[in-house]
């Protein structure tokens, strides 16, 4: 039987819900003119507006969000992540994605800045597929929040002025030209991420990195007590992709530096902690649900490469 389990997951609906109290709003007043659901979701907000009736160290919950969010926030701030802590003194551009969960405190009294909220759909109108996820920005495992100085926070912050300007008019292509400038904002944070020195591989060597780490964040996540991980070897995976185990692994490891079980590895550690914070599962069902036979060989893996057991973890 599935145990009912505590969920972390936020929706579109939960984030208005939470903007109707914080704003003293009534819902529909929130919502932009001329947004109709065939071009997705998009809504911008003012970052002091927001947390102007919250309490200055509540915590926004640790969570997975259902949206994407890019924020420019000015002010002293920290965001953790399943394994990072990282701490703001001046000004961030965080971009949050629905497969990064990440628990962002305010620590500023004259915290400003804008944050703008959108739905896949909306960012990939009239395409076939998630461009999104092609993005190094939006890529699973990455820590997409950057400390920016002044110049480049003033910079964005016009960005967003005009992006409030054009939602707020009645130009009948406005969502086309926010669409662009969500782009840019987009833009602005890959810049600011260390390039990625992949070898000259051949192109179907290629295609067979972007397959596995696609099928691997496929298993993610794990969402109910009685679904357990289906593919959990280098071999399941190749398998999988109609290729030989050491193919894969000689490709990834070309790649990434990694070799296939090491990557497989460190996503069942990522989301071990997850479940740890996020639920109240017990460490047994954390283990069935990550696939490991008896606890024990789970706790031994997990303290294997965090030097801590679960339950340490947890506390």
């Amino acid at each position: 039987m599935e145990k009912t389990v505590h969920t972390s997951h936020t929706s579109l609906e939960d984030f208005y819900r939470e903007m109707t109290l914080k704003l003293g709003k009534d819902v529909n007043s929130l919502f932009p003119k001329g947004l109709h659901k065939e071009i997705g979701h998009f809504n911008v907000f003012d970052i002091a507006q927001t947390i102007r009736q919250v309490k200055l160290t509540s915590e926004m919950p640790y969570n997975r969000r259902k949206y994407y969010k890019i924020s420019l926030i000015r002010g002293k701030n920290r965001a953790e992540y399943a394994d990072k802590v990282i701490r703001i003194e001046k000004n961030a551009l965080l971009f949050a994605t629905p497969k990064v969960p990440y628990h962002w405190i305010p620590e500023d009294p004259a915290q400003t800045g804008s944050f703008c909220v959108f739905t896949e759909d909306f960012m990939v109108k009239d395409r076939p597929r998630n461009i999104l996820e092609d993005l190094p920005i939006f890529r699973p495992g990455a820590v997409p929040l950057f400390e920016i100085d002044d110049e480049l926070a003033d910079e964005i912050e016009l960005l967003y002025a005009k992006i409030k300007k054009e939602i707020d008019s009645d130009y009948a292509f406005k969502y086309d030209l926010i669409r662009n400038y969500v782009a840019e904002l987009i833009h602005y944070g890959q810049k600011l991420q260390p390039a990625e020195e992949l070898p000259a591989t051949h192109d179907a060597s290629l295609r067979v990195v972007s397959m596995f780490l696609e099928l691997l964040e496929r298993q993610f996540p794990i969402e109910s007590t009685d679904r357990r991980l289906q593919l959990k070897t280098a071999k399941d995976y190749a398998d999988r992709l109609a290729v030989h185990v050491n193919y894969l692994n000689k490709r990834l490891k070309e790649s990434t530096g990694k070799t296939t079980t090491e990557i497989i590895a460190e996503r069942v550690v990522q989301e071990a902690k997850i479940l740890l914070r996020q639920t109240r599962w017990n460490v047994s069902e954390i283990a069935y649900a990550l696939g490991f036979e008896e606890i024990a060989h789970f706790s031994n893996f997990f303290k294997k490469k965090t030097a801590l057991t679960p339950v340490e973890f947890r506390a």
